[in-house]
């Protein structure tokens, strides 16, 4: 009887054990690893969801360091491009997961007039201004506002002041950029800013995805981009404030397709922006992409408030780059969808405005959503 009573105690215990969540996939948020830089902390977070997904951010340029997801048979693995260790952001790199601003992408000439007064900023791409300047929000230290669980998201939210003049811009700036992880596997990011005197204001996140795990390019990814036109290029990769149809061209992403034979047409990478398409002129959250790699079977999808997107596959080689678990980067090892307002935008006034006076918010939200093909 007492042999019964034992075994009975050991499977209770057993079931019981195996009915419960692990803990490393209980929905949460914790300060993982902090440093200090110049009497400041640099702080790193874990986020992770019931389903076992994890994110990483840090205050340093307020940057998503991380993102693990499974594949289609429930493997995990880093499916954007970063490190290990807080220390490495401080070294070269090409803005991995970084916050960019005050204004993302390029200014023609360094300069725009706004409300009759013309402001130069500075010139950090060759006569031009891009990402905010020499010292943008990449190489900023934000600080660390709060983190949180709330009902079925984990939240670390993060601001910085960018002063009078920080690369040529005017006014003060307050951001806000709010990273959220919920159980649907979003990733959300939602940035606000106000300001004490007009100025202009484009802000966006430059994570380099890799959905194979970062094991191999992302060439063979098939992409589908809710766009039917682009910002006309001149040779120096400035808008010259005319839309291009994509049909017909290496920039129509309109139906799925690998970037591979195109890339290797061109001979180079894509780094352009697209023109949204929108049901309405509201800035309202709307599908933007869908990228899919059918060997691990991952999908992302993101969504925007944006009006635009910069699609970006770098053509240069990455293999200087040592990242998460010691693996070695290549060309063509990442793709950036850089939600925006279009580049140059100050200088077109038919293109979306950027312009944010005193009294007023921007407001951006981008999602990012992971997925396995057949969800």
């Amino acid at each position: 009887m007492k042999i019964h009573i034992a075994f009975f105690g050991i499977t209770f215990l057993l079931l019981a054990t195996s009915c419960r969540q692990p803990d490393s996939y209980r929905l949460s948020v914790s300060q993982e690893y902090s440093v200090r830089k110049e009497d400041r902390s640099i702080d790193l977070f874990r986020l992770v969801n019931r389903n076992g997904m994890t994110i990483k951010v840090t205050n340093y340029a307020a940057s998503l360091t991380d993102v693990s997801v499974p594949d289609r048979h429930g493997k995990f693995a880093h499916v954007v491009l970063g490190f290990d260790s807080v220390e490495s952001y401080l070294g070269r790199h090409p803005k991995l997961g970084a916050t960019v601003g005050r204004y993302a992408n390029r200014i023609r000439n360094a300069r725009f007039c706004l409300d009759g007064t013309t402001y130069q900023l500075e010139k950090n791409n060759k006569e031009h201004s891009i990402h905010g300047g020499s010292r943008g929000f990449n190489l900023q230290l934000f600080d660390t506002d709060t983190f949180y669980t709330q009902k079925d998201t984990a939240a670390v939210v993060f601001k910085y002041r960018s002063p009078h003049q920080e690369g040529g811009f005017p006014g003060n700036l307050d951001v806000s950029v709010a990273y959220k992880l919920t159980n649907r596997n979003e990733i959300i990011i939602e940035y606000t800013a106000v300001t004490d005197r007009p100025t202009v204001v484009n802000l966006t996140n430059h994570s380099y995805f890799n959905l194979s795990g970062c094991t191999t390019p992302v060439l063979q990814h098939t992409y589908m981009l809710w766009a039917d036109s682009i910002t006309r290029n001149d040779s120096i990769g400035i808008p010259t404030g005319e839309l291009l149809p994509v049909a017909g061209t290496e920039y129509d992403f309109t139906s799925p397709l690998s970037a591979k034979a195109r890339v290797d047409s061109m001979g180079k990478g894509y780094d352009i922006n697209y023109k949204l398409r929108k049901s309405s002129g509201t800035p309202s959250l709307e599908l933007a992409a869908v990228v899919t790699d059918s060997v691990s079977g991952r999908v992302l999808k993101a969504y925007t408030t944006e009006p635009g997107m910069q699609f970006y596959i770098p053509n240069s080689n990455m293999d200087y780059l040592t990242g998460h678990d010691g693996r070695r980067y290549g060309q063509y090892y990442g793709f950036c969808l850089e939600m925006q307002h279009f580049p140059d935008s100050p200088n077109h006034p038919q293109f979306p405005p950027t312009s944010l006076y005193p009294g007023e918010t921007y407001r951006q939200t981008t999602v990012y959503k992971f997925e396995t093909i057949g969800e």
